[in-house]
């Protein structure tokens, strides 16, 4: 029985495995830092459970944005790589959706790198449109 709930932030480090299975995952020492930080920050994570067992889950960003209102946007969404192709993502997404209609959101938007493909096609079947380019400078106090 799939399900999916927003993670209590205090128990949040319990989406550290996850996180940590994604490609630009930075060690679990920062994970762990900043997830501590975020939790501060509007800051929420749904998790998907099978049962009783966490299988995925996706950062959550409730933000106002001058060109698109109140919006929710989806972060790190993973899903154990074991339960993929069993429509879990596509549930999780209309969850995501009705979520960010019950927040009162205007609109939901994401980031998604070039290289997965098949990300992007993932989200584009949920609806999403490709708008633009995400750009990002890191390691600024080197």
């Amino acid at each position: 029985m799939i399900s999916f709930k927003i993670i209590p932030k205090i128990d949040i480090n319990i989406i550290i495995p996850l996180i940590k299975l994604l490609p630009n995952a930075s060690d679990e020492a920062t994970i762990t830092k900043r997830l501590s930080e975020m939790i501060h920050q509007n800051y929420e994570c749904v998790g998907v459970y099978d049962k009783e067992k966490l299988i995925g889950c996706a950062g959550l960003w409730i933000q106002t944005r001058h060109y698109a209102g109140r919006s929710l946007e989806p972060d790190h969404v993973i899903i154990l790589p074991a339960y993929r192709d069993q429509e879990i993502g596509t549930k999780l997404g209309k969850y995501l959706i009705a979520y960010a209609k019950e927040k009162g959101c205007d609109a939901a938007e994401l980031n998604c790198y070039i290289p997965n493909i098949a990300g992007q096609k993932f989200w584009q079947k949920l609806g999403y449109q490709k708008i633009g380019y995400h750009y990002i400078i890191t390691n600024l106090n080197d």
